[in-house]
């Protein structure tokens, strides 16, 4: 007996309560272990035991509650996929269209106050009855495959109660359409509220528009890692004994461990190996999220899809397919993405019981009052448990949520602050602890000049001292040689030609300037060539402390044929530099009570100088991509609710795994779309400006409940008759909608009361 976890697909969720209904299903069926339904990825993951339980069983657990189990669909076309989801989008679009503008017309023609500018025929109860009808059937129709599966098993959702609310507002209406004298004759105007009908559900398939919208993002963090990798790798390959080696292309897919793999300047590594010929400097920052880029030679490690700068290497293949890095950070994004945080929501925890209640409310109204009714009990049962269940319609619940989440979100990205979704902004209100990685997004991920400094008792100026280091890395394909020229064009120095240009492989540059030779590079360099550095240790030991990569310039002075004096005349240093928001973020974040946590691959040295400038004091340093995400969990396991920021496609695990993403704007686009929040406005105080904004529209909502609820809780007592023994006041059906719209339009103008947030 063997566990299997599986994940695939599932077809027609929209909400947080069909992942409730479809998990309590598969939970109830023999052999599954453990379900998780993911609704931005529309997945579920389950293990099971094989010997108590079939794929068949799991397909018919989902299908049994109204949704669809693609099983054997483990692995999904990304093209197919999209190009479904577009689809249906765009059918879900026209029945949003459909849906407002037919409950638009009837609303004209019946509504109190409308209806007197509207045209005649709009007044005739058989044609609202003929333009409800496609909105009830064909708009609605999921409401209904939604809601009746779920029934069956004794689950309730909000579909549940907006199939029940519309169905009986439709019936209703359709019945004082074939029989008004009858109403007539109990003393009520046969008016009919196919608007009440119409317009619910043209509402709710607008917020699940949105909501469709929203989720099409979800899946293009995988989709791009994907498209990282090199679709074609050269290798060496011979075709027998005594034959010459040849170079092929081959696609990425047919290369097999130990090949030998040739990455010429400008070219992307194909997959994991070791450099066996040559050297180079490469660019690691889609793994690393360091800016800088890393020099190799022979023996050191490479990584597929990583970015070859300068020099033309051979390497032999070590891990391919599955088994590279980069495949292993789309494994960890996709098991981010699948797990959720458990959060539960207000709404569906109260209409999971308010729907049953209502229900033998209704059904309680109704024996009462056939009971109780008189003469015409039938049809005062009939007319007051209509009362009942139009004034519990889910119209103004369905409305509490979205319309502050709309609201909030909209005023968010005024400020520059992209929410993806509502569950982002709900959950960030909780959070306690903020992780920052360093480069790239508490610092501007490009190395520059901080330094330069004159060595005491030799002649060079700053700016000499700057245009030898200049002219020297001109030529050069040094990391850190952009930095400095870019510095010497900035200080406007002269650079002069140099002769004799070489550059040593993990030690600096040497050549001849005006007719002395200059030495530029770090300690190994200086060793090498017996130049004295007691003089300036301690000043590299300052700003090496300060975090900072630190350069030596030294020149040689010919005494005689036979003989020459070198001495090192200054010190460059380069780093990568705070941003100016970044002090004043992490300052906002601790006024709010939220501990800063900075994570980073860089040596703890490093770590601690740029954590002191920023006031931060937990350092987590020396942190390897794939630990990232670990590292976000343990602080998790800590029982704290934790947001991680980040800009590097190394984050995109963390960035996924962490209660909330924030991916900074100027990052890449898979650690964007691993996110749930992005700060296009590049400013770290908006951090603590989306936790101030989550808070607020959390209020707003439950402030929206309670209003929604309080309706109900007052007028469903009403509506069922209660008034009538004492004061003969029964609540009409027409009146019932009223109440009904009154609660949404309360809620509505409540959650605009957002618009007025300062942030």
């Amino acid at each position: 007996m063997a566990e299997i976890k599986q994940t695939f697909p599932i077809k027609g969720m929209h909400c947080a309560s069909c992942v409730r209904v479809i998990e309590k299903s598969l939970s109830r069926t023999p052999g599954i272990k453990e379900a998780n339904v993911n609704l931005a990825t529309e997945k579920a993951t389950v293990i099971y035991e094989d010997t108590e339980c079939s794929p068949n069983q799991i397909a018919s657990a989902v299908s049994n509650v109204g949704y669809a189990a693609l099983v054997e669909q483990t692995k999904v076309d990304e093209g197919a996929e999209r190009g479904e989801k577009e689809k249906s989008l765009k059918v879900l679009r026209s029945k949003v269209a459909v849906s407002l503008v037919l409950g638009g017309l009837i609303l004209w023609g019946s509504f109190p106050g409308l209806m007197n500018t509207a045209p005649s025929f709009l007044k005739i109860p058989w044609v609202q009855l003929l333009l409800a009808i496609p909105v009830q059937f064909w708009a609605g129709l999921e409401f209904y495959q939604a809601t009746i599966p779920a029934l069956k098993h004794r689950l309730a959702n909000m579909d549940t109660l907006v199939a029940l609310g519309t169905t009986v507002a439709f019936g209703f209406s359709a019945f004082i359409t074939f029989f008004p004298q009858i109403v007539q004759s109990i003393g009520l105007e046969p008016m009919p509220y196919f608007d009440v009908s119409t317009i619910v559900i043209g509402l709710i398939l607008l917020g699940r528009y949105f909501e469709a919208k929203a989720k099409m993002g979800t899946s293009e963090a995988i989709k791009k890692l994907i498209g990282l990798q090199a679709k074609t790798a050269r290798v060496l390959r011979g075709k027998g004994k005594g034959e010459s080696v040849k170079e092929m292309d081959i696609p990425i897919n047919e290369v097999v461990i130990g090949d030998i793999i040739r990455v010429r300047p400008g070219e992307k590594i194909p997959v994991d190996g070791i450099i066996i010929e040559g050297k180079s400097s490469v660019d690691e920052s889609m793994i690393t999220g360091e800016s800088i880029p890393v020099d190799k030679t022979k023996g050191d490690s490479v990584v597929g899809a990583t970015m070859n700068k300068s020099g033309t290497f051979i390497y032999k293949a070590k891990k391919v397919g599955s088994d590279t890095m980069l495949a292993q950070i789309i494994k960890l994004v996709q098991e981010a993405q699948g797990s959720k945080a458990p959060i539960q929501r207000i709404a569906d925890t109260i209409s999971s019981y308010f729907v049953p209640i209502v229900i033998m409310l209704a059904f309680a109204t109704f024996g009462i009052w056939y009971v109780l009714g008189g003469t015409n009990a039938f049809l005062f049962a009939l007319l007051n448990t209509v009362a009942v269940l139009i004034i519990a319609c889910p119209c103004a619940m369905g409305l509490a949520t979205p319309t502050a989440i709309m609201v909030g979100t909209g005023k968010g990205a005024e400020n520059g602050i992209l929410i993806k979704d509502a569950e982002s902004l709900e959950i960030a209100h909780r959070l306690n602890t903020i992780i920052f990685d360093k480069t790239g997004t508490l610092t501007n991920g490009k190395p520059e000049v901080t330094d330069i400094v004159r060595v005491r008792g030799k002649g060079e100026s700053v700016k000499e001292i700057l245009g030898l280091v200049a002219s020297l890395e001109k030529g050069s394909e040094h990391s850190l040689a952009e930095a400095i020229v870019k510095k010497g064009e900035e200080e406007r120095v002269n650079i002069e030609k140099v002769e004799g240009f070489k550059a040593i492989a993990g030690q600096g540059v040497e050549g001849g300037v005006n007719g002395r030779k200059v030495y530029f590079g770090n300690t190994r360099l200086m060793e090498n060539k017996k130049i004295d550095l007691t003089h300036v240790r301690s000043g590299l030991a300052r700003l090496e402390g300060e975090g900072k990569t630190v350069m030596i310039l030294a020149t040689s002075s010919r005494h005689s044929e036979h003989s020459e004096e070198s001495h090192i005349i200054g010190l460059i240093a380069v780093a990568d530099t705070v941003k100016e928001t970044a002090k004043a973020g992490v300052e906002a974040l601790q006024k709010l009570g939220i501990e800063v946590v900075m994570i980073t691959g860089d040596n703890q040295a490093t770590a601690n100088a740029i954590a002191s400038k920023l006031g931060i004091k937990r350092v987590l340093a020396e942190v390897l991509p794939d630990q990232k995400e670990v590292e976000v969990r343990k602080i998790q396991a800590e029982g704290r609710k934790v947001a991680m920021v980040g800009d590097g496609i190394n984050d995109a695990p963390a960035l996924a795994a962490a209660d909330i993403g924030i991916a900074m704007g100027t990052g890449t686009d898979v650690a964007i779309e691993a996110a749930d929040i992005t700060l296009i406005n590049r400013d770290l105080k908006s951090v603590a400006s989306a936790i101030e904004l989550s808070k607020k529209t959390m209020r707003t909502i439950k402030l929206n409940l309670f209003w929604a609820f309080g309706y109900n809780i007052i007028l469903i007592p009403v509506a069922m008759g209660i008034l009538y023994p004492v004061w003969g006041i029964l609540l009409n059906p027409i009146f019932a909608s009223v109440a009904m719209a009154s609660s949404s339009i309360s809620v509505v103008s409540n959650s605009l009361l957002l618009k007025r947030t300062k942030l």
